[in-house]
């Protein structure tokens, strides 16, 4: 019988120009802390014997190097931004047996042609990563038996999506959450959501103060906080900023459900 206990493993939890960040020595970027140093996002979940990466960023292979482990079924895309596509590349080392099957929206797949056209051609270079494509809409869909269904988020005026799998509920990059999407995710016993940073306004992602709204309509079991700046503070101190039911993820962590 297959596991039914969900375990995610956050392999990066920080923005764009991960944490820390270049030219910056701010207390965050300089701290020793293993917990403030943020690759860019990217997690594997596992759940009834499937290992699904969602997203593949320019970190992917030194995620994968320290990773607890490193095999994979599927890769799960949730938009085309580089931070959450840049390591496709790597995953010639998964394509060796088999085309590696991904899951897009129809405009990230026609985005990927046009940006690694060598891994899609008709007679490819030996040894480049190959992949198996799967266009995905707002119907779920089923991973190797395991039913994962879309969350359409907006990013600033970016359709992208998130995904529920089993109990947990992934997003990131989210600017605004459509009601009826947060009705559908009430009482999700896991969630991880993107913040920003603690203040201020941001064009296309959510700061803290949002993000804890929206937790607060879905009423999850936990939250974990991920795709954060500098500017989330110290891990250390991110205690007294949150609920007693929401955390900062941290690049490595494990969490089972």
């Amino acid at each position: 019988m297959k596991p039914s206990t969900l375990e995610i493993e956050f392999l990066g939890t920080g923005t764009s120009t991960g944490v820390p960040m270049l030219r910056c020595h701010c207390p965050v970027c300089l701290s020793a802390d293993p917990r403030d140093k943020r690759l860019r996002t990217s997690a594997i979940v596992r759940y009834q014997g499937v290992r699904l990466l969602i997203d593949c960023g320019p970190d992917f292979r030194t995620q994968m190097l320290r990773a607890s482990d490193d095999n994979l079924d599927a890769v799960l895309l949730t938009h085309i931004h580089f931070d959450h596509v840049a390591g496709l590349d790597d995953l010639r080392a998964y394509c060796f047996e088999r085309h590696m099957p991904i899951y897009a929206r129809a405009d990230v797949l026609n985005d990927l042609h046009q940006r690694i056209p060598y891994c899609f051609a008709e007679n490819p270079y030996p040894g480049v990563a190959q992949f198996e494509e799967h266009e995905i809409g707002d119907e779920p869909f089923l991973v190797e038996g395991v039913r994962v269904e879309p969350i359409p988020v907006m990013h600033y005026r970016l359709p992208i999506v998130g995904f529920r799998i089993g109990p947990l509920a992934y997003i990131t990059d989210a600017k605004t959450i459509a009601p009826e999407v947060v009705e559908r995710l009430q009482g999700v016993p896991l969630l991880v959501i993107n913040s920003l940073r603690v203040s201020g306004e941001h064009l296309s992602h959510m700061c803290l103060a949002e993000t804890l709204d929206v937790v607060r309509r879905i009423k999850p079991g936990h939250t974990y906080l991920i795709h954060m700046s500098d500017r989330m503070g110290l891990h250390a101190d991110s205690r007294g900023l949150l609920p007693d039911n929401v955390e900062l993820a941290y690049d490595g962590m494990i969490v089972k459900v």
